[in-house]
């Protein structure tokens, strides 16, 4: 019986034995079918990367300026030589609602030959930072809009932002500003934010970003704070003396809100900040903008500088040296708003770095994967937008204004 009893214990471990093998064969066969399956998976967009120029991915690095009511010889340059990623608009480039429409058509007809839709962006906060036509209505300054204090409120405001922008042909906004009011000596933000107290900012801010992202992109600004300083970066090179731990309880908390709730795009300040980057101004900063920004704060989209030709940069940098520390810092996008001669300079910095290996190829593709990514998202293309319906739009501005703005006055 022991002899019959050891032959059936035999022969159950050779077939359990047999079979656990069988299976393992079986299951790493499936895996090796499945990690197949996701090698054969191809990205659309590195394929368009892959195929793209040196010109073409240091183009789509660079939005610029333009001057006057109509393209130029400039402008045509930096569409068709440059290869550019989009332009912004002043005050300079806009007369009236039909002017700038036309205005916007002809860019991206003269873009058409490219594969890659145009940025096309404005500033457009409301109050006193706005460069809409006259026939539009004109928004409260953000301020004010705080004093309401209200997120269902600036979502619509938001909202009918990106509207008006998007019936003219842009794509989009370097708005909000998440800066808090928290220095009554700064020259550059004051009314433009929503508030001193920075929960204030962080929820109304949000709101509005959501607004406008119902219809265009919207970039927040100006990372990591430009609140608490006293020197105007247009002119100068704020310093703001706080360290990690201050700005991480107080002037980051709007832009980790926003972060959290989907933003697409950062626009980070020309502000020094000694206790964390005692050389280099945040757009400089690869403490500010990698550590910070993207590690801590686990921000992994677009990144712009703000505008280059500012006098925190040329007084105390050069442009184009200027411009590849930003890229090699974590800034995908370099804006180069006044000047042809500092865009042509800042083009071929970036070209001459991308050459010579000094912005690694996989760093380089890295940047314009996250600026393809965005234009896909919001499907730009270059066609025409025939007309705009102003008084429509205008009539969602009177309704909002009408609704929540009259008690305003007794504020």
């Amino acid at each position: 019986m022991n002899y019959k009893l050891l032959l059936i214990i035999i022969v159950l471990s050779i077939v359990v034995v047999y079979g656990c093998e069988s299976y393992n064969n079986q299951a790493v066969k499936d895996q090796d079918h499945i990690i197949d399956q996701d090698a054969d998976i191809v990205d659309p967009l590195k394929e368009q990367i892959a195929q793209m120029t040196i010109d073409e991915k240091v183009g789509q690095m660079v939005m610029v300026g333009l001057e006057g009511y109509e393209k130029d010889q400039y402008s045509q340059e930096m569409i068709e030589k440059y290869k550019v990623g989009g332009f912004i608009f002043f005050e300079r480039n806009i007369r009236d609602a039909y002017q700038t429409l036309t205005l916007i058509n002809s860019l991206k007809e003269a873009n058409k030959e490219n594969a890659i839709p145009l940025f096309i962006a404005v500033d457009e906060e409301g109050g006193r930072v706005t460069r809409m036509p006259e026939e539009f209505i004109k928004l409260p300054a953000s301020r004010l809009i705080g004093r309401i204090n209200n997120e269902e409120l600036c979502f619509k405001i938001g909202n009918v932002i990106g509207e008006e922008l998007k019936s003219l042909g842009f794509n989009m906004n370097f708005a909000p500003v998440l800066d808090i009011d928290s220095n009554p000596a700064n020259p550059v933000i004051g009314d433009r934010s929503f508030s001193s107290n920075e929960q204030t900012v962080s929820k109304l801010g949000t709101a509005t970003m959501k607004g406008i992202q119902t219809n265009v992109i919207s970039a927040v600004k100006h990372f990591p704070g430009h609140g608490d300083t006293s020197t105007d970066s247009h002119i100068g090179l704020p310093v703001v003396n706080c360290d990690l731990e201050r700005l991480k309880s107080f002037e980051l908390v709007p832009f980790a809100s926003a972060v959290e709730n989907g933003a697409d795009m950062v626009m980070v300040a020309h502000i020094l900040l000694p206790e964390i980057d005692e050389e280099n101004p945040a757009t400089l900063s690869k403490s500010i903008i990698t550590d910070i920004l993207r590690s801590e704060m686990k921000f992994d989209k677009v990144v712009i500088t703000d505008d280059m030709t500012m006098g925190a940069i040329t007084e105390n940098f050069d442009i184009g040296d200027a411009a590849v520390k930003s890229i090699m810092a974590g800034a995908d996008i370099i804006l180069v708003c006044h000047d042809h001669e500092k865009q042509v300079k800042v083009l071929e910095a970036l070209k001459q770095a991308a050459v010579d290996g000094i912005i690694p190829e996989d760093e380089l593709d890295m940047h314009i994967y996250r600026i393809l990514k965005l234009k896909q998202k919001y499907n730009l293309n270059d066609e025409k937008i025939e007309s705009v319906d102003v008084e429509k739009i205008n009539e969602k501005i009177r309704d909002i204004l009408g609704k929540d703005f009259c008690a305003l006055k007794f504020l």
